[in-house]
């Protein structure tokens, strides 16, 4: 396979509107479903603008990911990179990053959920989600390495699982909201202060659980 550059350094006003528009129909009615002529009416544009743009509806979609991929990317260097934190205290960072960015952006997590169930036909993005998830699993690396140098973390540590924990924890909360809110009386509330209370909780548990995986408070 081609050497694939994983993220475009910028997206100018036009192709953003595109891009969130198609990002949206995508999530709602999957990628099979919604028709290039669908997100140029959404956009507010002509088809042929997106033709030119992007190429082809693959390219869109591919272009989708790289967009919301390019600025996970850039946040999560900063905090690896910030040397005010403790390491734990990063990882905290992290958190509440991930669970701010599923909260806020709920399209693009069901749109990722749904092509990933499907396997995901288009080999050019499964290779651009690869090599996020691996450039984020190294930089996760590096800070749990920098932990353990520092006598905070404990020694061998799983990283790939304990990410899996963070993602499989957090969709599973997320995707099953009608559940949770049963499950804990929660019908009544309005939606935006369940939003709030929901992801307040998760990263209260996601930080005890990271505290005990990382720390030798076990």
């Amino acid at each position: 396979m081609p050497e694939i550059k994983v993220f475009k350094v910028h997206y100018n006003e036009k192709q953003e509107q595109i891009i969130i528009s198609a990002e949206k129909l995508f999530s709602e009615g999957g990628f099979s479903g919604t028709s290039v002529r669908d997100i140029a009416q959404e956009a507010k544009v002509n088809v042929a603008m997106i033709s030119y743009y992007f190429g082809s509806k693959e390219k869109l979609l591919e272009a989708v990911f790289e967009y919301r991929i390019l600025g996970t990317a850039i946040q999560l260097e900063n905090i690896v990179a910030n040397d005010k934190i403790t390491p734990i205290h990063k990882i905290y960072s992290l958190i509440d990053h991930y669970t701010d960015k599923l909260f806020n952006n709920q399209c693009f997590y069901k749109l990722m959920l749904r092509e990933q169930l499907k396997q995901m036909e288009n080999a050019d993005l499964l290779e651009i989600i690869y090599k996020s998830k691996k450039k984020n699993l190294d930089l996760i690396s590096n800070l749990i390495s920098e932990g353990q140098a520092k006598g905070q973390f404990r020694k061998k540590i799983d990283v790939s699982l304990m990410m899996s924990t963070l993602f499989g924890a957090s969709n599973q909360v997320f995707f099953n909201q009608p559940f949770y809110r049963r499950i804990n009386g929660l019908e009544s509330m309005p939606e935006d202060e369940f939003q709030i209370l929901l992801k307040k909780r998760l990263r209260l548990h996601l930080k005890n659980m990271f505290k005990a995986i990382l720390t030798h408070e076990l």
